[in-house]
């Protein structure tokens, strides 16, 4: 099968739990983790009588992200039933937003720094909010068959971030969804931890095949149970394959086959059958009669877009344009969150040389905070020490790989590079003594002296070990300079 055979349409449907301390309609809290039906009210479990009151600080979260996300805010906005029923659903609708929702027409601009997709726009629908339904706990696993219900989670607030048909590739969907998560986190409206359920993901997928007489659509089948942006990516890819076959097998009849809802079974890397996949009428709208319509001024959504602060594609930017920058190592450090952008920048500052310093966050503190597993805020090698000893590497005061060994040192304590240094007996080597080194080891070389004169320059860097042996603090780079020049004079 060509993958020219057939262009993949891809919509992503995401769900955002919202960093709140309550409930969407209640005073519940949300912590994770708590006891089954512990964080439970008569609001949230639709008790007869009880009546919702929105969570004021939920609506401003979703109102800072849909900023973020270039929506357009509406002045006005209601609630509304989505009627089914559900074991998890406790009242039988969930209040959510339906006609009017409070931002809609925005869009998410995705890029790869290794250059495997083209950098573009992808279109948001809408991004509206809506409270969470329970959870049911299926013991099938052990043999029981039981199935519980907790419902800590009813009524959580949700931001669901409804994409446009815009992805032509599972590449392009997993891009989509590191970049919104990457902006949530700068947002710090929710934690994204896929595995507690704060970011969940629902894949729209259907296929345009070319024929002679033109093109055919395959029926939109809806993927659910992803739990990671990699299962995305696979069950989009399997689900893509599997629609082509098919396609293949009824041919013209395609269009009598229903829209479905598939589940994605991780172990065994295929979509399953669930059910016929609904249609917003089977929900049977109706706007919520228990709470009022909210209203958005203008001044509202002026205070929150100054309150946005800089988000990861002008960060990027930035940094490109500040400090010379390749597209991929300013991708890795505005992946480290603004921590770990906020230590870059006081270790490029105070080091003075930004191609620098991203070389040592990437290569050693990044690797450190991954072997030690801390995040960079728990780091004692703070920037404005770390910059010392690398305003002595571009000094040539220390090479690389002694610079490495003060590293380690100054990880543990709270010592300068000079300190360190000095404890290991680290001193730049007299430049007189560096030369007489070099014509030391070429006289006692002259096959290498040779190889040099032909235009083989490589060869002098056997060299390098013979003259660590004599002196430890020789600097490599150095070296190899003073023999290529002297050995050519020979």
């Amino acid at each position: 099968m060509s993958e020219t055979s057939y262009d993949i349409v891809i919509g992503l449907e995401i769900h955002v739990q919202l960093l709140t301390a309550s409930k969407l309609f209640c005073g519940c809290s949300t912590k994770f983790g708590a006891p089954p039906n512990t964080q439970t009210c008569p609001v949230c479990t639709g008790m007869p009588g009880s009546l919702p009151v929105m969570n004021r600080r939920a609506f401003e979260l979703g109102l800072r992200t849909a900023l973020a996300l270039n929506c357009q805010i509406a002045p006005f906005t209601k609630w509304d039933r989505k009627n089914y029923y559900y074991p998890d659903l406790p009242k039988g609708y969930q209040i959510s937003q339906f006609d009017l929702p409070f931002s809609s027409e925005g869009w998410l601009e995705i890029s790869d720094p290794k250059g495997k997709i083209e950098p573009r726009r992808i279109g948001i629908i809408r991004a509206h909010l809506e409270e969470d339904a329970g959870k049911s706990m299926h013991d099938e696993a052990a043999g029981q068959a039981d199935s519980r219900i907790d419902l800590n989670r009813t009524g959580t607030p949700l931001l669901e971030i409804v994409s446009k048909p815009d992805m032509r590739s599972p590449a392009e969907a997993k891009a989509f969804l590191t970049e919104l998560k990457l902006l949530l986190t700068y947002l710090e409206v929710s934690d994204c931890n896929m595995q507690e359920g704060s970011l969940r993901v629902d894949a729209n997928v259907n296929l345009h095949i070319p024929t002679p007489d033109g093109k055919i659509a395959t029926p939109i089948v809806e993927i659910k149970n992803m739990n990671s942006f990699r299962a995305v990516e696979r069950a989009l890819t399997y689900e893509a394959a599997r629609q082509y076959e098919v396609w293949q097998e009824t041919g013209q009849k395609i269009g009598d086959i229903p829209k479905q809802t598939r589940g994605w079974d991780d172990v065994a890397n295929i979509t399953r059958g669930q059910r016929h996949k609904e249609e917003s009428s089977d929900y049977r709208y109706f706007p919520d009669p228990d709470l009022v319509p909210v209203t958005v001024t203008e001044a509202t959504v002026a205070d929150a877009r100054a309150a946005l602060g800089e988000l990861p594609a002008a960060l990027r930017t930035r940094l490109e344009a500040t400090f010379g920058l390749t597209p991929y190592d300013s991708d890795v450090i505005v992946n480290q969150g603004k921590r770990g952008v906020e230590y870059f920048l006081e270790l490029a500052t105070h080091s003075g040389d930004g191609k620098l310093a991203s070389n040592w966050f990437q290569q050693d503190v990044l690797r450190t905070l991954t072997e030690q597993k801390i995040e960079i805020d728990q780091f004692g090698l703070r920037p404005e020490r770390l910059a010392g000893l690398l305003q002595k590497v571009r000094g040539k005061e220390i090479d690389t790989s002694r610079a490495r060994e003060v590293f380690a040192a100054m990880a543990t304590s709270q010592k300068s590079a000079a300190e360190v240094m000095a404890e290991l007996g680290i001193v730049q080597v007299d430049e007189s003594q560096l030369v007489e080194l070099c014509r030391e080891l070429l006289a006692a070389n002259p096959k290498i002296v040779a190889d040099i004169k032909e235009g083989r320059g490589k060869a002098a860097g056997a060299l390098i070990g013979q003259a660590k042996k004599k002196n430890p603090n020789v600097n490599p780079g150095r070296l190899m300079e003073i023999c290529l020049e002297l050995a050519q004079g020979m």
